[in-house]
């Protein structure tokens, strides 16, 4: 036991020093293995898990998602997605911020990273609600919130790092994070609509005209089109994620060149800025493997399960427990860091329970999601800040209402598992 709180001291430390979590979790734990078998076999170890962890099939769906969104970002179909949603309800109280939250609906099932979310509405949203007097303290706060979206709605890239670390369907958590999805952007209009009726913070924009808004949806109708067929082909059992992503890197690719909006250098952006993104996740999955081997070697989860069922407490308090740990934790680190650290020993607990390896995936995203909005690292609101120029005291004061009704859409998520279930039920078994 000493050598284990040894271990998660270097690893701390290692943190602490500012290391990428990757390297720190897989130097504390081979340290660990080192200390715990020796250093021949930890070295078997680590060469096997590295081979068996980064020749996994399914983390070929990482790089083409990703690539699908990069692709879409410099085909400019971002920011003409936000000027279609501003088109059609823009033109009322709260409508150019409604307007916001429903083009980072479209731009989570695009992108499926939350700070390119949110650094993209920063970028194309927030001075259009600048120019139309909106408040800067609402409209960075909306750019902010908006971008948590892409950590639930799928193919969110946090849905499948969690499938890979916990072995869970990707299709599956996919097709269940559509209804938390949208009933979180209602919540977000919902407090929006709120802000507006009482305060002077979000006036009306500019006169509806149907002509206009029709005019700026059909550039977006193939990109909905697209959004419809990979999720649909994966819900309808008709691919696997991989494939659907495959799918989607090529129809991506199919719009943009149609649009005749992607250029050479778009196009090389795009791919170097997807084979950087695709290395650290692989990394960060590689690693937590290596941690999570360590952690079995010393029978630290054994351990905790043994402690599960023999506790007194109820089930709920030890779900609650773990999601108020991922909630403190999302105020320190970024998401993928906290599944990576956290799933090795929460996963086994929550299933130890009898919780669904679908619904419990959804409620640990839908948790580090809120820890994105959470001072004092609250990584959206540092882009928000960064690309606006709005001050991060301005930014956090006006995240609150926000991210009270995120707090109350997870607890209506938990206490009614059949939200996040009634979908993938539907796909069967």
């Amino acid at each position: 036991m000493f050598t284990f709180f040894l271990i998660l001291v270097v690893l701390a430390v290692l943190m602490i020093l500012r290391m990428p979590i990757a390297f720190a979790m897989g130097i504390s734990g081979f340290l660990g293995l080192a200390m715990q078998l020796g250093m021949k076999p930890a070295l078997s170890v680590l060469e096997r898990t590295f081979f068996d962890t980064s020749s996994s099939f399914i983390l070929v769906s990482i790089p083409l998602f990703i690539l699908m969104a990069e692709l879409l970002t410099a085909g400019d179909v971002t920011r003409r997605a936000i000027i279609a949603c501003q088109n059609w309800v823009g033109h009322f109280k709260g409508g150019l911020a409604m307007a916001t939250v429903a083009a980072s609906v479209l731009l989570a099932a695009l992108v499926g990273s939350s700070t390119a979310s949110t650094a993209a509405m920063a970028a194309s949203a927030f001075p259009e609600m600048r120019r139309h007097k909106y408040h800067d303290r609402l409209s960075a706060a909306v750019v902010s919130v908006g971008g948590t979206l892409a950590v639930v709605v799928p193919p969110s890239i946090v849905l499948v790092v969690y499938g890979v670390l916990t072995e869970t369907s990707i299709g599956k958590l996919f097709i269940a994070g559509i209804l938390p999805g949208l009933l979180t952007a209602a919540g977000l209009c919902t407090v929006i609509k709120l802000i507006a009726n009482r305060t002077d913070y979000a006036p009306k924009g500019d006169p509806f005209e149907l002509r206009k808004a029709a005019r700026s949806s059909v550039n977006v109708l193939p990109i909905a089109l697209l959004i419809v067929a990979v999720i649909g082909a994966i819900y309808g059992g008709l691919t696997s994620p991989s494939e659907a992503a495959a799918l989607g890197v090529m129809g991506s690719l199919i719009v943009v060149l149609a649009q005749r909006t992607l250029t050479i250098k778009g196009l090389g952006t795009s791919i170097s800025s997807s084979i950087r993104a695709t290395v650290m996740i692989v990394a960060i999955i590689a690693c937590s493997a290596i941690f999570s081997n360590y952690l079995a070697f010393t029978r630290v989860t054994q351990s905790i399960l043994e402690f599960v069922s023999t506790t007194d407490m109820s089930r709920e308090v030890i779900l609650a427990l773990i999601v108020l740990i991922l909630l403190v934790m999302g105020m320190f680190m970024d998401q993928l860091a906290i599944l990576s650290l956290a799933m090795p020993l929460a996963f086994p607990t929550a299933m130890a329970l009898g919780y669904d390896a679908i619904w419990f995936g959804i409620i640990a995203t839908k948790t580090v999601e809120i820890g994105l909005l959470t001072p004092p690292l609250g990584l959206n609101a540092y882009v928000a800040s960064a690309q606006t120029g709005v001050p991060l005291g301005t930014i956090f004061r006006g995240i609150v209402p926000f991210l009270i009704m995120e707090i109350i859409v997870l607890i209506g998520l938990i206490m009614f598992p059949e939200v996040t279930l009634f979908l993938p039920d539907l796909m069967g078994k």
